[in-house]
């Protein structure tokens, strides 16, 4: 007669009975985590497609991690960490297949400040989403952790694994480069 065991109640148990091989129990963990690991995700997506393949390759290397984790900070950190890697390498691959479009090429125009012509929001984010293309993956990494989602030095050092020193050079660096990604600056 086989041994039935009590269903799992904490985030540590459901962990325990997946490594065990008990696949409701990870399908318990990614139902829980799903909409964070997407909400994530989809600031380095452009589109669904893109989207949807950021929560696979998250949730397959949560399900390879497995094993890893020892449960000293929350599932849900450990998880955001899984995805922030995830998604930096993804935006690096994307950035080794892509061409290089120049910034003549985009149909585009910057407002004259002097001007005091404005930008509709779309604008604006048109601008902004070419602008974070032409970026190193680490610069985009750094400004959508810092800057679009607003997370402090710390949690972004803890999310990348990066010192808090390193976090704020990349942080300026990254803003340099997106000014001057969208013409906010000269090359010096």
């Amino acid at each position: 007669m086989k041994e039935v065991m009590p269903a799992p109640q904490t985030e540590k148990e459901f962990v325990r009975a997946a490594l065990n091989g008990d696949d409701e129990a990870f399908a318990e963990l990614v139902r829980s985590h799903k909409a964070a690991v997407l909400r994530t995700a989809a600031r380095f997506a452009r589109n669904d497609a893109e989207l949807d393949d950021l929560g696979q390759e998250t949730f397959m290397r949560v399900y390879q991690s497995l094993g890893s984790y020892r449960g000293e900070a929350p599932f849900g950190h450990w998880i955001s960490r899984i995805t922030i890697r995830a998604c930096y390498d993804f935006l690096r691959e994307r950035r080794r297949h892509e061409k290089d479009v120049s910034l003549d090429a985009l149909e585009y125009s910057v407002a004259d400040p002097a001007s005091g012509a404005a930008f509709s929001s779309g604008q604006a984010r048109l601008i902004l989403e070419r602008g974070m293309s032409k970026l190193k993956p680490s610069e985009r990494l750094i400004i959508t952790l810092f800057e679009l989602e607003d997370r402090s030095v710390r949690e972004v050092a803890a999310l990348t694994g990066w010192s808090e020193t390193l976090v704020k050079v990349r942080a300026f660096r990254a803003r340099k480069a997106l000014k001057r990604s969208i013409g906010g600056e000269d090359d010096k």
